[in-house]
């Protein structure tokens, strides 16, 4: 028995996937798998056909052939059993039985093959000891795997010994810089020494007084405890404006600003070496100043289908409550919601559920203990819901992407179209680019882009989606690549409305006293939102 090849091909003969068992050559093997289709007949019950020189056992799979074309020595019953045996396999390695499907696995099926077949003869194996074979680990991949992460280990250790050197640098610098100072200060303290007008000059830099004159760049009075006293970040009032020729520089120099500019135009984020003052805590956000605040946030997780249909929608909320003294904690707080079926809400363990079920009024199971005073962040979680769909109705935002190749050039059309449940603010869709040498050329556009060249992404913005703009497009040209190289295009953007159209009626205070003030925040953002 000698199997001469093992091929899987498309009843129109196209040869998908063929591997070769005994040297033959490539127009010889093309010629026999190009013949076999003429001599398949239809209605005819075997699964082999024979020529003068070769048989051909086959065996359908759906729109494909499975082939074996052997010689018409060979043992017809072992190659029927070698058929069945690769007929079991071809499904491990390649789920969708198409075209498609074998040539994605195409390595994999003639790794396979090896395994079954050896030198056009059958291995005494089974499917599981197959998987087993094609799935051991390599001894050559895991040494130049080693081999890599040792290079990447010692690169590290030589950046660190850089960084290290830099620092040292610095510190020595910087006491050089100290040593320089305080040797001015000994200079100017010496009020022993006269006037030095002979040999001496405005020009030197030393004049009468003790005082450096214009030509050194700083000038130093005799009160130098009074200029020591001052910290180094304000100038002294008696330094006088430093000389043209001379005087030390403070900032980034020109070579460093272009250098930091060239880097931000490839989409690097830079840090500026600011330090931190008084104002820079006052630009956070400020904290609740509201005895009682109340946050309501949805997070929309949404996979769509580049052609149409939803693939995962589904919106997580929560209902958090923040107090500020622990005298306000003694309340209820009464809510309504949309009349929504399909939302399924879930209070916290401690809340009344009874009392939210029948009146939406969350309070505490033990009406005498109050609510925690001082949570982090958005505060206690009072209430969850979620909502999980596959109407593609129910989608605030819908992204169609087309691209299509014309030539060396592909032109790709994209459009938005907004539902009018929401008016989405700062709305960014990001779309993959394959790897380009420079910028695509952006044709037309519905707002503002931005092409990030080091992670090859171009970002549309839309700053607001509202009644006036509910669809929008952008057109770009790029070199000519695959359409799948545009995918999967993710989304992000915030509302100030939420699906459940949670609200806060009212404060229901369980001690006399009127109802304490508060403020409620309410926001919908896309934690996962893509088109794949």
């Amino acid at each position: 028995m000698v199997v001469l090849a093992a091929s899987i091909i498309s009843k129109s003969g196209k040869v998908l996937v063929s591997r070769q068992f005994v040297d033959m050559s490539r127009i010889r093997i093309e010629g026999l798998l190009a013949a076999f289709p003429k001599l398949v007949g239809s209605g005819k019950q075997h699964t082999y056909v024979e020529t003068e020189n070769v048989r051909y056992v086959y065996q359908p799979i759906d729109v494909l052939y499975l082939l074996l074309v052997t010689n018409k020595q060979s043992n017809i019953l072992e190659d029927l059993d070698t058929l069945r045996l690769l007929s079991k396999v071809v499904p491990e390695y390649s789920p969708s039985l198409d075209e498609e499907g074998i040539c994605k696995n195409a390595f994999e099926l003639i790794f396979a093959f090896d395994e079954v077949i050896s030198l056009g003869h059958k291995e005494n194996v089974t499917v599981a000891q197959v998987k087993q074979y094609c799935e051991m680990e390599s001894h050559e991949e895991r040494l130049h795997k080693l081999v890599l992460q040792s290079k990447i280990n010692e690169t590290k250790d030589v950046m660190k010994r850089k960084a290290n050197e830099i620092d040292k640098s610095k510190i020595e610098r910087g006491k050089l810089d100290k040593g320089g100072f305080s040797s001015l200060q000994s200079m100017g303290s010496m009020g022993s020494i006269g006037r030095m007008d002979s040999g001496f000059g405005n020009d030197t830099g030393i004049s009468s007084g003790n005082n450096f004159g214009s030509g050194s760049g700083f000038g130093l009075s005799s009160e130098v405890d009074s200029f020591s006293s001052k910290p180094k970040g304000r100038p002294s009032a008696a330094v006088s404006a430093p000389g043209k020729g001379m005087g030390m520089k403070l900032g980034k120099s020109q070579k460093a600003n272009q250098f930091l500019e060239s880097l931000k135009a490839e989409g690097e984020l830079i840090v500026e070496d600011v330090r931190p003052s008084a104002n820079s805590s006052r630009a956070a956000a400020p904290p609740p100043t509201d005895p009682i605040t109340l946050t309501t946030e949805e997070k929309l997780n949404v996979t769509l289908k580049r052609d149409g249909g939803v693939s995962n929608f589904d919106v997580q909320g929560t209902l958090s409550l923040q107090v500020l003294n622990q005298d306000d904690g003694y309340i209820q707080v009464q809510i309504e919601s949309g009349d929504n079926p399909e939302i399924k809400f879930k209070t916290h363990p401690n809340i009344n559920k009874e009392l939210f079920s029948n009146e939406n009024i969350l309070g505490s199971k033990d009406p005498n203990r109050p609510f925690p005073a001082g949570q982090s962040g958005d505060g206690l979680g009072l209430l969850k819901w979620r909502l999980q769909s596959k109407d593609e109705s129910d989608v605030p935002l819908t992204i169609n992407c087309w691209p299509s190749v014309s030539g060396n050039e592909t032109y790709v059309s994209i459009e938005y179209e907004a539902s009018s449940m929401f008016d989405l603010q700062n709305v960014v869709i990001s779309v993959p680019l394959p790897a380009l040498r420079e910028a695509p050329n952006v044709r037309q556009i519905d707002g503002e882009w931005r092409y990030d060249s080091r992670n090859s992404v171009l970002e549309w913005s839309i700053l607001l989606i509202d009644d006036s703009n509910r669809s929008g497009s952008m057109e770009f040209v790029v070199p000519p690549a695959d359409t799948s190289a545009f995918f999967p295009i993710s989304v992000r953007f915030s509302a100030t409305s939420t699906f459940s159209n949670m609200k806060v009626v009212n404060i229901i205070p369980l001690r006399n006293g009127s109802p304490p003030k508060f403020s409620q925040r309410t926001q919908l953002v896309t934690d996962s939102y893509q088109v794949v």
